[in-house]
């Protein structure tokens, strides 16, 4: 997405309301337009971004991230999985977490959270998401949502052991 032409015309009404105020203005304001190229995409790099977050919310576990390639964002948009043809329903089972949706609870907003990880998991969290062509934090939404929706014990179920021990050769 080419953001130049937003920027250009940002400069160019500022340019026009200062002519409407006079030659010091307009001078003012032709030193001021090239400082505001820098600004003026860091913020609307923050609105994409935010708008991503929240269609994210509503998309998930499809995502949509965006990426600055060279000086322009880019939106990489990565879609909720097929629901299996055997499915009458369209929930999804715990291999497919999906986040909360908007209203089901009280702060249904993103946030930002630190988390500090020691260095050979961030390593593993990178390739499972690079595995995946997700970002880190995509991943790491996704695998928090998958645990809070896994039922209780479910991980923890595993076929018993009968206790008895076979060794030896079956010929």
């Amino acid at each position: 997405m080419n953001v130049s032409r937003y920027v250009k015309n940002l400069q160019n009404q500022l340019s026009a309301a200062a002519q409407a105020s006079g030659d010091e203005a307009q001078a003012v304001a032709e030193r001021l337009a090239p400082t505001l190229d820098a600004s003026l995409r860091l913020l609307l790099l923050e609105v994409l971004s935010d708008a991503a977050a929240e269609i994210t919310t509503d998309l998930a576990p499809g995502s949509v991230d965006v990426r600055l390639r060279g000086a322009d964002p880019e939106f990489v948009v990565t879609a909720p999985p097929a629901a299996s043809p055997g499915s009458a329903d369209h929930e999804s089972s715990p291999a497919e977490p999906s986040l909360p949706e908007p209203g089901q609870d009280a702060d249904s907003a993103t946030s930002r959270l630190t988390l500090r990880l020691p260095e050979g998991l961030k390593a593993q969290v990178e390739a499972a998401a690079a595995r995946e062509g997700l970002s880190v934090n995509t991943w790491l939404v996704r695998a928090v949502s998958a645990t809070l929706t896994t039922p209780p014990g479910a991980a923890a179920q595993r076929p018993r052991n009968s206790g008895h021990r076979f060794t030896g050769w079956v010929s």
